[in-house]
């Protein structure tokens, strides 16, 4: 026989000796008013199960009078508290019966209670399977986790979030509530992979948001206005790298915001745009590395990913290129199927793509970027994921390069769409592409497709007709070290 299997019995005893009302020593007062519930409890347990608690009972003896110990733990709900108590005495805990929230929240006091061998269970579990749910409330989980060091785990989950996905942040749903610190952090962190003047928006927008009254459009800004938003970004203003811009970036974004910028900042970062070298000092480096990269598609050129890529960056056209990234191909139609459950299995999960279409019997590409993640809604009806910088393109002939259409996203509650029917899908119609459904009866090679404008700003077609595909292909945007 097994020794571990008399655990069990084991468990079921100490429990009924915490339910039992006869032999317990100590009350536990637990909560705020009028929140507060009363615990009983044997010392010689919770002496032996939680250092913090014996540092307070040992503060706390019983008395010679036979008065009942009597400590208080106001910093833990009592719901939660119960829940823990079980686990101290029956070593057990089932997280099924919780929902995310009150994990997070035994997390926490389990930390306050020093109980080292739950803190590390629970860290585990949230990282292996509630990761959506942690990137929807960053704010809460960083903040958390780096109050002390017990968190480790989290803390690195944060960091490395911050660094791969930091969309994740920038477009949760708590984005503009999270703490000035945390936000510091985000600007300085230096893996980030997205440009300084997108982190720049986002800043832009993080203040604004603390100061519900502010214009969204600085030429509407009273001089009061602009000293809310200059003190609100004081401290963050200074870790912005405002020399990573284009000249076109700082004066469209930056400029019309000078009057916030410390007058030093802004001095320095005018002298330096001003005596910025020529672009063409250094176009013929880039262009050598141009030319020497290939992509692997059946439907673009080389040409056409280094114009995504300026897009990506929020540059125009004739702009000089910032970024070569490499585009990595993940999904190709006549290889993987064409299907949207096709597409769904290898696609879901993948954030920072970009879709290209070749539409059948036409010279026309359609494509999109979506920088968060594809998901798959297990109902006929559509859901959204929010963006603020996403776009759809078309180009209408692939050998002139001159023929691009580019329209970002206006409704950001509606950048890219989430259904078992659909293949990669923008707006509400804006680039649809429909896939059948999970017995693949429909394929993308079906005349089932559409444009139609909805939540971007231009229509990308010239016609709303459905179309049908005859190649498509997905591709993930790296950082290509290479320009670096």
């Amino acid at each position: 026989m097994d020794d571990n299997e008399f655990l069990p019995k084991l468990s079921q005893n100490l429990l009924e000796i915490l339910d039992d009302e006869e032999y317990y020593d100590i009350t536990i007062e637990v909560g705020n008013d009028p929140n507060v519930r009363i615990f009983r409890a044997h010392m010689v347990i919770l002496n032996y199960r939680s250092s913090y608690l014996r540092r307070i009972l040992s503060t706390n003896k019983k008395k010679n009078d036979e008065t009942l110990t009597h400590i208080k733990l106001p910093n833990i709900l009592p719901e939660t508290f119960q829940i823990i108590l079980r686990y101290i005495y029956g070593g057990r805990i089932s997280l099924k019966e919780y929902n995310n929230l009150d994990i997070f929240n035994i997390l926490v006091a389990a930390n306050e209670l020093s109980l080292q061998e739950l803190i590390s269970y629970l860290q585990s579990f949230l990282i292996k399977n509630k990761v959506e749910w942690m990137k929807q409330n960053f704010n809460l989980i960083y903040q958390t986790s780096f109050e002390n060091d017990s968190f480790l785990d989290l803390q690195k989950f944060c960091t490395e979030l911050i660094s791969k996905q930091p969309e994740k942040i920038f477009n949760s749903t708590d984005f503009t509530s999270i703490s000035e610190k945390v936000l510091i952090s985000l600007i300085k962190h230096d893996k980030i992979q997205i440009s300084e003047a997108q982190v720049w928006e986002h800043v832009l927008e993080w203040g604004i948001a603390q100061n519900p009254g502010l214009p969204s459009d600085p030429s509407n800004y009273s001089n009061d206005d602009f000293n809310t938003l200059k003190d609100t970004l004081k401290r963050c203003i200074t870790f912005i790298k405002f020399n990573k811009f284009t000249s076109k970036e700082f004066l469209d974004n930056a400029y019309p915001y000078k009057k916030i910028f410390p007058k030093e900042l802004y001095e320095n970062s005018i002298k330096y745009f001003l005596g910025r070298p020529e672009p063409q000092r250094t176009e013929p480096q880039v262009i050598k590395e141009i030319e020497s990269k290939i992509i692997d598609s059946k439907i673009i050129t080389i040409q056409h990913a280094e114009l995504i890529s300026k897009w990506i960056d929020r540059l125009e056209n004739t702009d000089e290129l910032k970024n070569s990234y490499e585009f990595k191909l993940i999904f190709r139609g006549s290889r993987d199927g064409f299907t949207a459950d096709d597409f769904h299995k290898i696609c879901d999960n993948q954030s920072r793509t970009v879709t290209i279409i070749k539409v059948r019997d036409s010279t026309e590409i359609l494509g999109g970027y979506n920088p968060i993640e594809w998901k798959n809604n297990r109902n006929i009806f559509i859901k959204y994921g929010t963006t603020r910088d996403s776009f759809i393109f078309s180009f209408l002939n692939k050998e002139n390069i001159e023929t691009c259409l580019i329209s970002r996203v206006q409704n950001k509650a509606r950048a890219v769409g989430y259904c078992n029917i659909y293949g990669p899908s923008f707006g509400g119609g804006d680039l649809t592409i429909y896939g059948g459904d999970h017995r693949g009866e429909v394929s993308l090679c079906n005349k089932t497709s559409y444009c139609i404008k909805t939540s971007y700003e231009k229509q990308i077609r010239k016609t709303e007709e459905h179309f049908s595909v005859e190649e498509y292909e997905v591709f993930q945007v790296m950082n290509d070290i290479r320009l670096k």
